[in-house]
């Protein structure tokens, strides 16, 4: 394990030791906007798997099918999930020895992967069935689930995202 740490800390020091990286970092309008674009990107993408997952809860857009509500969804969330990707890489890559160490960071990265097997396991298990409850008024007990799980990660990942910059200090003071 400590092999593993010790590779992933050389590998954030040789990208903050980058060129690129350091330009990046030292940008005074560059680095502020990609924030910008990751937050709007980050809301776009929140904001529409919500919708979704209050359709799987049972608790809104209950006239309008999951699948049709997916299908117009799918689209905005895809564009939002690789826009905030992108973004979020980019203030990685412009200061990586700022999040190595912050256990905000790790725990939105891990909130992040839960949700990702959950989306996963919706979409190759329950949505499956999705031909018999797509108009249903109460989904079944697997799409609440996983609507409800989904919910509570993304969450998770918006508040620890805007956590970040406070960890540091957080941790001084343990």
């Amino acid at each position: 394990m400590t092999d593993a740490v010790a590779a992933l800390r050389d590998l954030f020091i040789y990208v903050s030791e980058l060129e690129s990286s350091v330009e990046l970092r030292g940008s005074f309008y560059v680095a502020p906007w990609i924030t910008v674009f990751h937050v709007v990107s980050i809301s776009m993408f929140a904001g529409t798997i919500l919708m979704m997952d209050l359709r799987l809860l049972g608790l809104a857009n209950m006239r309008t099918s999951f699948s049709e509500v997916q299908r117009r969804l799918f689209p905005w969330q895809m564009a939002g999930m690789t826009l905030a990707t992108m973004t979020g890489l980019a203030l990685v890559f412009a200061n990586p020895m700022n999040y190595f160490d912050n256990i905000i960071f790790w725990t939105k990265m891990l909130g992040m992967a839960i949700a990702g097997v959950n989306a996963l396991a919706f979409h190759f298990v329950t949505e499956y069935t999705v031909v018999r409850w797509d108009t249903a008024v109460r989904p079944p007990f697997a799409a609440k689930l996983a609507g409800g799980l989904s919910v509570l990660l993304w969450i998770n990942v918006v508040i620890a995202g805007r956590l970040i910059p406070y960890a540091k200090t957080w941790l001084a003071e343990v």
